[in-house]
């Protein structure tokens, strides 16, 4: 197999205590990861588990406090200033809010544009690159002279994924990016992200809650909780035959568009939470046993 395109080694995240009397909080804790040119690698967990802050950690938005991340064989873990500037060519990100990561009193052709001009690209060049960007995410040519209010969520999404593509990354941070949208528009921009994928070979790293939308477009999954990964493989593998109890809560959390079967797997997760709270209760309890004994 080839040198991986991005490469994360034992990282860890601390953010400062409030008080010298305290320690930092570790939000991420050796971390280790890989993602192959051309590869989708899903991470999924619940709300506080530390997967955005791997994404921006990748982004250079956060600075780790030990470990490494490799970007196409180059350590851009400390990058700075010009240099990590110099990286947006390569990765770009797309945000979980299409209402909030769009500029509402600018254009859809200055949004899209915008990004093409910081590079370098001529004005009258960046406006051809916007419209074939328009009709690379399915939306009329038109839609370049109006503004993101314009437009619903599923597409400004697609406009935000627009703007991710536009200096053709190798790599895209898709931070919780259909969240926020219903299930029809979610599917949308998730085939969107497929063809697009296949096209051009961009790599996604793509971070969700939500194990089925992390199964139907991720290649590996890997499931992060407390800052831990506690299980990583194969997709198919990761979704239908789980190992880690807390990836096989996940999968029952859920929801299936079958009343029948939802109401199964409801029963199906409180049976298993009772379960995990009965071993930990004997767990907590099999120490004190063998004291008194």
């Amino acid at each position: 197999m080839s040198e991986p395109l991005l490469s994360i080694k034992n990282l860890y995240v601390e953010y400062g205590a409030r008080s010298f009397r305290r320690r930092p909080n570790q939000v991420l804790r050796d971390v280790s990861l890989d993602l192959q040119q051309g590869t989708t690698l899903g991470l999924v967990g619940e709300s506080g588990s530390g997967k955005t802050t791997l994404g921006r950690a990748v982004l250079g938005l956060v600075q780790p406090a030990a470990g490494t991340i490799k970007f196409d064989g180059k350590d851009i873990t400390n990058t700075r200033g010009r240099a990590r500037r110099g990286l947006a060519r390569d990765i770009q990100v797309v945000f979980q809010d299409p209402y909030s990561s769009l500029n509402p009193s600018m254009t859809i052709e200055n949004i899209l544009s915008e990004p093409l001009l910081a590079v370098g690209v001529a004005r009258s060049e960046g406006r051809q690159r916007v419209r074939g960007l328009l009709e690379k995410v399915g939306l009329p040519a038109d839609a370049a002279n109006r503004l993101p209010r314009e437009f619903s969520g599923g597409q400004r999404q697609r406009i935000a994924i627009a703007r991710a593509v536009a200096l053709d990354p190798k790599l895209i941070i898709c931070d919780e990016p259909v969240s926020a949208l219903d299930l029809s528009t979610q599917s949308t921009v998730l085939d969107l992200l497929i063809d697009l994928q296949r096209t051009t070979g961009v790599t996604y790293l793509f971070i969700s809650h939500d194990l089925s939308v992390v199964r139907y477009i991720s290649h590996r999954v890997a499931v992060m909780r407390g800052g831990e990964i506690v299980e990583n493989g194969p997709a198919e593998e990761v979704t239908e035959n789980p190992e880690h109890p807390y990836t096989r809560k996940l999968l029952l959390a859920a929801p299936v568009p079958n009343p029948l079967k939802q109401a199964q797997r409801r029963a199906d997760r409180l049976r298993f939470q009772e379960s995990l709270e009965e071993m930990n209760r004997q767990a907590l309890l099999e120490p004190q046993s063998q004291a008194i004994v």
